[in-house]
């Protein structure tokens, strides 16, 4: 990857959800060593030479190292945050990912950066579905977004034929992540248990 091309790209970290599946902060729990924030932002400031993190808490993440910005849309879900995100960064396009991401790859990551091209969203369909919380968006999806957040139709990937999109497969991605862990999540006590223990070499 360029220079100039990490440097056209923020990494935006989405840290508004409640974990009520989880039972308490899941970006505040400890992974590995480490809080589990802690490694999203360290993996994508492999591949973004800016990161912000949209959050209306931001007292939360205070020492998370991070620019914090809130949601110009509040009460909009994952696609407010995204909008959020894509609204306050100072470079043409964001990197988009959620902050319980425990396996992101940092060379998975500078694979969608380097598809840009003139495209407006680069975004992966792996796993049986596209994956919107770990994608590219670009300046130009701020006018679809929010004609649908003024709609409040919240799907993410509702405004995608309005825009240019770079659909990125699970075969593209196999040579970096051989068993597409970067797109899972932790929503539950046992999910936390299961990737901890694949940390420690289960």
């Amino acid at each position: 990857m360029s220079a100039t091309a990490s440097r056209e790209v923020t990494g935006g970290v989405l840290a508004g959800g409640e974990s009520r599946r989880m039972g308490q902060n899941k970006a505040l729990m400890q992974l590995g060593g480490e809080r589990l924030v802690d490694r999203v932002v360290r993996t994508l400031a492999e591949s973004c030479a800016e990161l912000l993190m949209v959050t209306n808490s931001p007292e939360v993440y205070a020492d998370a190292g991070i620019r914090m910005v809130g949601d110009v849309w509040p009460g909009k879900g994952s696609l407010g945050g995204i909008y959020s995100a894509i609204y306050y960064a100072d470079t043409p396009y964001v990197l988009v990912v959620a902050c319980d991401m425990p396996f992101l790859q940092a060379a998975s990551l500078t694979y969608l950066i380097e598809q840009i091209g003139d495209h407006d969203v680069v975004m992966p369909d792996v796993l049986g579905e596209q994956q919107p919380l770990h994608a590219i968006y670009g300046r130009t999806c701020l006018e679809p977004i929010r004609r649908r957040l003024e709609a409040d139709r919240l799907k993410i990937v509702g405004f995608l034929p309005d825009v240019r999109v770079r659909t990125v497969t699970a075969a593209e991605l196999h040579p970096f992540d051989p068993e597409l862990l970067a797109f899972q999540n932790l929503n539950t006590p046992e999910e936390f248990e299961a990737a901890e223990h694949r940390l420690r070499g289960g």
